[in-house]
């Protein structure tokens, strides 16, 4: 089904620039960390292509996608290179990353929905897995780092939300009948335009309601 939306050179050419986006802010948190070169490739890795490896084993297309292809491990290790000797000026441009990594975002929970779904998922299962396809890498690259996970944490502007509504909007399309290379657009533009906005804004979601706890927040 993804193929019928793109054709498979330009899928493969967005799932690029999506694994290369991903995996510069892997090996950014690889460099604040202080991890020697090993750590950042495995960081880089990990952030970029954990959650399609994750998606492609919940459905059984194995082997997965990204050990099929020396791109999806290529870009990575570029993306690790580059960090490794330019990390300051890369720094500089966090503004850029934050930007292509929520294109990157939207693009992931679209695809990752519509590939579970093409494998017999059902539309809440497809729309689960899309999200995790969005931000497993993340989660990956946090829990390696020995950090609570960005996703998990109040004091992060919203991250899971912008991916869980890209992913609820494909299923719908999916199930009204009405996907398309248009539809799937807008799915995307929509997780962009929300993580965007959260960025902008500081949108982050709430906590326990009446909450009341005397325990002092300890910030990063």
């Amino acid at each position: 089904m993804v193929h019928e939306l793109f054709s498979p050179g330009v899928q493969h050419v967005l799932d690029l620039v999506g694994i290369f986006v991903f995996a510069i802010s892997g090996a950014l948190l690889a460099v604040r960390k202080n991890f020697d070169v090993f750590g950042i490739v495995v960081l880089a890795e990990a952030t970029a292509i954990g959650g399609g490896v994750l998606r492609d084993l919940v459905i059984g297309a194995v082997p997965p996608a990204a050990f099929q292809d020396l791109g999806y491990f290529g870009m990575p290790l570029l993306a690790s290179l580059l960090v490794f000797f330019l990390h300051p000026h890369v720094e500089r441009i966090n503004w850029g990353i934050a930007l292509f990594d929520a294109a990157g975002l939207g693009l992931f929970c679209a695809t990752g929905t519509i590939k579970a779904y093409s494998y017999g998922l059902g539309y809440v299962s497809s729309a689960v897995l899309g999200l995790a396809t969005a931000v497993g890498g993340g989660l990956l690259r946090d829990i390696l780092a020995n950090d609570v996970p960005s996703l998990l944490r109040w004091d992060r502007s919203l991250y899971a939300v912008p991916a869980m509504a890209g992913a609820a909007i494909t299923a719908l399309c999916i199930r009204f009948d009405v996907l398309n290379a248009v539809s799937t657009a807008g799915a995307i533009l929509t997780a962009f335009a929300v993580r965007m906005l959260a960025l902008r804004y500081d949108w982050r979601a709430p906590r326990a309601w009446n909450r009341r706890s005397a325990a002092v927040e300890v910030e990063e």
